[in-house]
């Protein structure tokens, strides 16, 4: 018997219609995606565009909502991927979760599961809040901070690796309630199809908040990593440009570079002050603010600096010890 071959991921050259009969989970990574159906047979890569949607992630999302084969470092677009990411917030928050609380309600109402029911209710009710909480973190922190990364915004100490170290997985409870309502809800006037209706609608958005936090973690973290080290090596580079390009004579006064000169060419701080009009403290004073400035002390040393600069022409020197 032959073993079962892997399937071969999506392409860009696929029609739309066709990966959606493939896996019909896609339908809610297209309006995740913000894609409307009626593609007829378009290509992949023709609907995205017409949807204004980077085709490399939606691929890239496809394919691992598919389990087929995504690249270790997908090449994707974090700003299409991050409005992909907050529409499933949406989705989840507004929608999926207060309807299956709804229908919940509705089959257990009726039952005489008495203080279980309640407990289940309750149990749901702090679910949801804590999936609220995780969701608005990443729409306030995570994606704030990503997209300011994009922007070239300074960004402070925060990254992607903070978000790793307390991204938990928030499907788990939803597998409890799901196992709590297959082993101990049973009791009288149950409406028992809405009941098991509503465990499917359980079951499937346990799997679908999986799928979700794994395109997080196996999508978007990379991508957002890559991004990081981009923009720290441009940050780099600029530093060694400005370090390199950074000439200490910026630092000096018009005076400052006139006294100079003038011990280049070998005068004292009393022929100074006579040849600039001022003081010999005001002379001595200057000379202090220079040595502090260019860490340059003796005459020769700032000599030596006035010819480098181009402050003073080589014939007009005179080297002094």
């Amino acid at each position: 018997m032959k073993s079962k071959q892997p399937q071969k991921e999506y392409l860009s050259t696929d029609r739309m219609r066709d990966i959606i009969a493939d896996n019909s989970m896609l339908l809610s990574t297209l309006s995740r995606f913000g894609i409307s159906l009626g593609f007829g047979d378009l290509k992949i890569s023709e609907v995205c565009e017409q949807n204004n949607v980077d085709t490399p992630t939606f691929l890239t999302v496809a394919n691992f909502v598919s389990h087929k084969h995504v690249s270790e470092t997908p090449a994707v677009d974090l700003r299409c991927l991050i409005d992909y990411l907050k529409q499933a917030h949406i989705y989840f928050l507004d929608f999926v979760l207060p309807s299956i609380r709804r229908r919940m309600l509705e089959a257990l109402s009726a039952s005489d599961c008495g203080d279980l029911s309640l407990i289940i209710l309750k149990f749901f009710d702090d679910y949801s809040e804590e999936v609220r909480s995780h969701m608005e973190y990443e729409d306030r922190d995570v994606f704030t901070y990503v997209e300011k990364l994009l922007s070239g915004e300074s960004t402070h100490n925060y990254t992607i690796s903070s978000f790793v170290a307390g991204h938990k997985p928030i499907a788990s409870k939803l597998h409890d309630l799901k196992e709590v309502i297959i082993r101990h809800l049973n009791g009288k006037n149950i409406n028992v199809n809405l009941l098991n209706s509503v465990l499917f609608d359980i079951i499937v958005c346990e799997e679908d908040l999986l799928t979700h936090c794994g395109v997080e973690n196996r999508v978007f973290v990379p991508a957002v990593e890559k991004l990081e080290e981009s923009v720290n090596t441009l940050r780099l580079q600029d530093t060694e440009e400005v370090e390199s390009s950074y000439s200490p004579i910026a630092d000096l006064t018009e005076r400052e570079r006139e006294i100079i000169c003038c011990v280049a060419k070998g005068y004292s701080n009393k022929e100074i002050a006579n040849q600039l009009f001022l003081s010999v403290h005001t002379v001595a004073t200057h000379r202090r603010n220079i040595a502090s400035k260019l860490d340059i002390h003796s005459p020769s040393g700032l000599t030596i600096f006035a010819i480098v600069n181009n402050l003073i022409d080589l014939k007009d020197v005179k080297l002094q010890s």
